[in-house]
């Protein structure tokens, strides 16, 4: 697999971003261009001078704003993530939506619809398999964004070890559902294993708490 390059300097010889409303600005203004060359040409082959090309700037007032390539390109992969889960917490408001099931069926084709993006965060989770000391973070991050949506749509009287359970449970397989559909293009297998998801989760709704 090919990883992003690191072509940052070690150690940085950049002052950092002191934080003042125009930096702020400014960097939020560089990572939504970053952002967006991600989401469109994936992470592979990503670099610093890259990043630099697809934000109309340099590699020295990047490493003004972030501390390295890496970090950047965690930060951007962040972002990617928050949009998805953004557009995903939108689909399961619908006032119509009064089960987990029915917030989780409503979830899935969100996460299908962007498939340029949903490769570019399977390619992150390879990273860390991949170079787990370098790039850890995308994979623990990964988690921590999306649980807390999957806890929020929990029956409000289960038991928090319970919905900690079934989050993960959720979590855990529709990302394999999704790493499926993506590698191999099977529909149907997919399709037919989400149903099972959901029935499970119609029985542990059922269930008494």
């Amino acid at each position: 697999m090919n990883t992003p390059a690191d072509d940052s300097p070690k150690p940085p010889t950049y002052r950092r971003s002191a934080g003042s409303p125009r930096a702020t600005a400014r960097r939020r203004e560089l990572l939504d261009r970053v952002t967006a060359d991600l989401a469109t040409n994936g992470l592979v082959d990503f670099s610093l001078r890259r990043a630099a090309r697809a934000a109309g700037t340099t590699h020295k007032v990047l490493l003004y704003h972030f501390e390295s390539a890496d970090d950047l390109l965690t930060q951007a992969i962040l972002e990617l993530r928050e949009r998805r889960i953004g557009n995903a917490l939108t689909a399961m408001a619908a006032p119509e939506l009064h089960t987990l099931a029915d917030r989780v069926r409503a979830m899935w084709p969100i996460l299908l619809s962007d498939k340029t993006g949903l490769r570019v965060l399977d390619q992150a989770i390879g990273l860390t398999m991949y170079d787990p000391a370098r790039y850890a973070t995308l994979g623990r991050e990964a988690s921590r964004q999306y649980l807390p949506t999957l806890l929020a749509i929990c029956p409000p009287h289960w038991s928090e070890q319970r919905r900690l359970e079934v989050s993960w449970m959720i979590l855990a397989t529709l990302r394999g559902f999704l790493v499926e559909w993506l590698t191999s293009g099977d529909t149907t297998g997919t399709t037919a294993g989400l149903e099972a998801l959901l029935r499970a989760l119609e029985r542990e709704e059922s269930a008494e708490s």
